[in-house]
């Protein structure tokens, strides 16, 4: 089994001048702290603590009010994810048809705490509270696609099949 890994906050350089355009763009609407992080995080994907000065200078406010809602706000990341994000479902109707087995499946079989990606880099383990796809309770999805009637047997092929994938790049 792989360790966990709580990764150190990234060393990837990233390039300064493109995330100062993709805060500039999202810092025009009302209430631009929410859309100018989810714009980083999606053009990063994740918010490295660099950015964080650059969203308080572009948005004039203080350090700690960027890291104030960075720390609120768990679904920002900030370390690089996985190549792959497995959510696994936690509404009620995944509860009601197993989720809670299959969550603790996948943190033993992974190794993982929610938010935690595998040393091998390969997976992201995260919490969702809907996917919308109750019918095919318990669910996951990975990457944008889901997958329903989940089982421990079902995970782990996936995970399996997730971890064979060669990188390209």
């Amino acid at each position: 089994m792989p360790h966990a890994s709580a990764p150190p906050d990234d060393p990837t350089p990233f390039n300064t001048d493109a995330v100062r355009e993709v805060i500039r763009a999202a810092a025009s609407v009302p209430g631009a702290m929410l859309p100018v992080l989810h714009a980083v995080q999606g053009h990063l994907g994740h918010i490295p603590s660099e950015v964080v000065p650059l969203v308080a200078q572009a948005l004039n406010v203080s350090r700690a009010e960027v890291q104030g809602v960075l720390d609120f706000y768990h679904d920002f990341r900030r370390a690089p994810p996985g190549r792959h994000l497995v959510w696994i479902c936690r509404a009620e109707s995944c509860q009601a048809m197993g989720a809670e087995a299959i969550e603790t499946h996948a943190r033993n079989h992974l190794g993982l705490a929610y938010h935690e990606t595998t040393a091998d880099g390969a997976l992201t383990l995260e919490p969702v509270y809907c996917l919308g796809n109750c019918a095919c309770s318990p669910a996951v999805r990975v990457d944008g696609e889901i997958h329903g009637r989940m089982d421990p047997i079902r995970f782990e092929k996936l995970v399996e099949e997730l971890r064979a994938e060669t990188v390209t790049a």
